[in-house]
Parts: structure tokens; C-alpha cells; sequence
């Protein structure tokens, strides 16, 4: 398994190695002022971004970020299972939402100016309203997908609402809402950026921008490369934890490969074959 892994790995950065020799070795022959060697870029983006500006403009973005992301995450999973229970309610409100849904984000940026000011408030509400339609629409669906025969055997029992809720319903679901989350958090991340373009006075988006309309290019593509790394890396932990959450479902669906669940068939194998002691046994009269 360690061997697989370490391959896997080996694949997976062979054709960014490739593309990052190919560029670096362009850019070099080329001596284009917009597009810099590897090696000014990575030394700005040690000097700005590994030293300096961690406290005043990546963190500040991170929390902007993930406080949207989560409130995301929050309206769409209660929203989204009122509407997947109840199709008058979902009936009542689809033309509003279709419609909020139907906004670009970026139009809305004036509107959360005026209404929440220039602070974190506005970028929050920007991130949030971007990001909590994939939840939203993947809760709708995995409500839905319930199997209605074990919700009416758990009326039947008379298990509680909100037992139902929390043991039946929503682990059913739970793939579903995963799966929209993971979609919104790289909404978010784009929002994030797309927040601090305008009425911002730190965050990561703030810096390229700046750097851009300073022609200060190195300084402009560490941002970008910063940007690049952070939706990587947070998409490798969100896809880690969803692993981990949702590992029963893995194993159903038969993308676990841990040695239990590869060992399972085996044990239901030797249990099925009959015993020929016992089946001679079985057929004297």
C-alpha cells in the first residue's frame, strides 16, 4: 500500500515538474518583463509571503474565507432539509431563491458596501451568498433521496422527529451535502479574491491587485502561486476529512481500500462454502 501511494505521488507531480522546467526555461530565453524566471518569483514569495505578510493580509483573507464558507455551509444544510421535507414550502420559495441565484455575485458588491460598509461584514455576505447554492441544491436532492420506506418504518416505530432527523435523514444525506460543500469551498476561495478587489485595504487579493497596478510583476505572480497553493491545500483537507467522515460510505460503494474492507469478502466467502461433512450429512434421509 505505501508503494502505491508513493507512485501515486510520483504520477501526480510529474507534469507539474515538467511544466514548471518548461516555463522556468521559457522564461529565461524569452526575458519577458511580465513573465519572470521560477527563481524571482519563489524569492519574492518567500520575502512577502513566508515572512511578512502572513499576519496583515493572509490570515485576515483565511478568515474572511471560512467564516463565509461556514455560514454557507450552515444556511444551506437547514434550508436546504425544510425544502427537501416540504414541497409546499419548496414550491413557495423556488422563485425567490431562483432568482437570488441568478445574481452574479461580483453585481452584488456595491449593494454589500452600502449596506455593511467596507469591513468584513460585506466580504463575508459576499462569500456566504456565492457559495451556499451547491449546498443548498445537494441537500434539496439528498433529502429527497431518503428512502421512503425506512422514514415510514421509523414512523411506524414511532421514532421521534428528530430522531428521524439526526439518525436517519441527514447521514443518508450526508454524501450529498458533502459533495455541494466541497464545490462551494472553491467558490469561496474565488469570492474571497473577488471581495478584495474593491473597498479593501489588506487580504491576498488586495496585495495582487496592487502589485498589478504597480507593475511590480514578481510580487503579482507570488500572489498568484500563494493563491494557487491555498486552494490546493484546502481542498486536500476538506477531501481528508470528507474520508474520514464518510468512510461507511466509501466502503459501501466500494472505494474503501482498507484492509478490512478488502478482507470482508473473503470471511463471507469461507462462511458460504458449505462443509462436505455437513452436506453429505444433510442428504441422508
Amino acid at each position: 500500500m505505501i508503494r502505491n501511494r508513493i507512485t501515486d505521488w510520483a504520477l501526480a507531480l510529474v507534469l507539474p515538474v515538467l511544466l514548471l522546467v518548461a516555463y522556468d526555461g521559457w522564461a529565461r530565453t524569452a526575458d519577458d518583463f511580465f513573465f519572470p524566471p521560477l527563481s524571482e518569483i519563489g524569492g519574492t514569495f518567500a520575502d512577502e509571503w513566508l515572512f511578512t505578510r502572513i499576519p496583515t493580509d493572509l490570515l485576515p483573507s483565511l478568515v474572511r474565507m471560512l467564516a463565509g464558507f461556514a455560514l454557507a455551509v450552515l444556511i444551506g444544510v437547514a434550508l436546504g432539509t425544510l425544502l427537501g421535507f416540504s414541497r409546499t414550502l419548496s414550491t413557495a420559495l423556488d422563485p425567490v431563491l431562483q432568482f437570488l441565484r441568478a445574481l452574479p455575485p461580483p453585481a452584488l458588491i456595491p449593494v454589500s458596501l452600502l449596506v455593511f460598509g467596507a469591513g468584513d461584514s460585506a466580504k463575508v455576505f459576499l462569500i456566504a451568498l456565492g457559495a451556499v447554492w451547491p449546498v443548498l441544491l445537494n441537500t434539496v436532492d439528498g433529502v429527497r433521496g431518503v428512502d421512503r420506506t425506512a422514514l415510514d418504518m421509523a414512523r411506524s416505530y414511532r421514532v421521534p422527529a428528530h430522531a428521524r432527523l439526526t439518525r436517519l435523514v441527514l447521514p443518508a444525506a450526508l454524501p450529498r451535502i458533502f459533495a455541494g460543500a466541497r464545490t462551494a469551498l472553491g467558490i469561496a476561495i474565488i469570492l474571497m479574491v473577488v471581495s478584495e478587489l474593491i473597498g479593501a485595504d489588506n487580504g491576498v487579493g488586495y496585495v495582487v491587485q496592487l502589485a498589478q497596478r504597480g507593475f511590480d510583476i514578481p510580487e503579482m505572480w507570488a500572489g498568484t502561486v500563494l493563491l494557487g497553493l491555498l486552494g490546493f491545500s484546502a481542498n486536500a483537507l476538506f477531501v481528508a476529512v470528507e474520508r474520514r467522515v464518510l468512510h461507511w460510505h466509501l466502503a459501501i460503494s466500494g472505494r474503501a481500500t482498507t484492509g478490512r474492507a478488502s478482507s470482508a469478502p473473503r470471511r463471507r466467502s469461507r462462511r458460504t462454502t458449505p462443509n462436505p461433512t455437513e452436506a453429505a450429512g444433510a442428504r441422508r434421509p
